[in-house]
């Protein structure tokens, strides 16, 4: 029996799954207020050619509209890959109380890996954090993604 967490988790990589196949890096976000998904979104910054189209701002940008206010004050945010510097400020200005991670990225998280842009001195707003949900098959999709798009690579220089 799957964990509430892990409901909506298994949501967002399917989520991720379809940025894969369109060849962006497989991030899936849902957005749930009241046990109902609001927002939804996936990476599609090679998609749409804009560095905008992060998973979590297109899941905010729907859940704001769903539930007509910028404030999503009573909602949970569940992200496949650990939030960026841009996504954890829209997290922010959202007032989100609550996000749910699968994997970190040490190389540009900012939700604790290189910056915990989400529990920081100064601002206005704090969030709630748990990590490691679903982490192994956040973290293999991920690998995955990058393995194939090596091995594509080499094959182009040859």
């Amino acid at each position: 029996m799957l964990t509430e967490d892990e409901k909506y988790m298994r949501q967002a990589l399917k989520l991720a799954e379809k940025a894969y196949k369109n060849g962006d890096v497989p991030i899936g976000c849902v957005i749930v207020k009241n046990g109902k998904v609001i927002g939804r979104g996936y990476n599609r910054r090679n998609a749409d050619k804009t560095t905008l189209a992060h998973a979590e701002i297109l899941a905010i940008k729907k859940a704001s509209k769903t539930v007509g206010d910028w404030r999503l004050e009573e909602c949970r945010l569940y992200v496949t890959l650990e939030p960026c510097q841009m996504c954890s400020g829209a997290i922010l200005q959202a007032r989100i109380p609550e996000v749910i991670i699968g994997c970190m990225n040490p190389k540009a998280g900012c939700a604790g890996s290189v910056i915990n842009l989400l529990d920081m001195d100064g601002f206005n707003h704090r969030v709630k954090i748990t990590n490691g949900v679903m982490e192994s098959e956040c973290s293999e999709l991920m690998k995955n993604f990058f393995k194939e798009l090596r091995k594509n690579k080499a094959k182009k220089s040859e």
